[in-house]
């Protein structure tokens, strides 16, 4: 595909954290993404990249993704994945298989034993 053909691709504009790994570097780098399609992602802040650099990204819900870095403008850069994903994934919510998360649920309250209860 030529470089005006990769725009017709349908992105989500989102605001999500993840970590990238650099080849070469140690260690993991906190980014923030800032639009997620099939084909790839813009990343914003961590370390300064260079065009051509093979990267690994994590996100939510898909795990580590291998890509390579398309262009860097100041702190945000382009990366275009080795394969392509599915960006809805990464919006719904992280589960842990025990149902809905905590803060959601109806809270368990015990029930008040009104047998040993004093008349006033």
């Amino acid at each position: 595909m030529g470089g005006n053909e990769h725009r017709q691709i349908t992105r989500d504009s989102l605001f999500l954290s993840a970590d990238l790994r650099i080849d070469g570097i140690e260690g993991e780098h906190k980014v923030r993404v800032r639009n997620l399609s099939s084909g790839g992602l813009m990343a914003d802040g961590g370390p300064q990249l260079q065009r051509g650099v093979l990267v690994w990204i994590q996100l939510r819900n898909i795990g580590w993704v291998e890509g390579t870095v398309a262009w860097v403008q100041d702190s945000r850069c382009g990366i275009a994945f080795r394969e392509e994903i599915d960006p809805k994934l990464a919006r719904a919510p992280v589960t842990t298989g025990d149902g809905p998360p905590r803060f959601v649920r109806t809270p368990l309250v015990p029930q008040p034993d009104f047998t040993t209860l004093r008349k006033i």
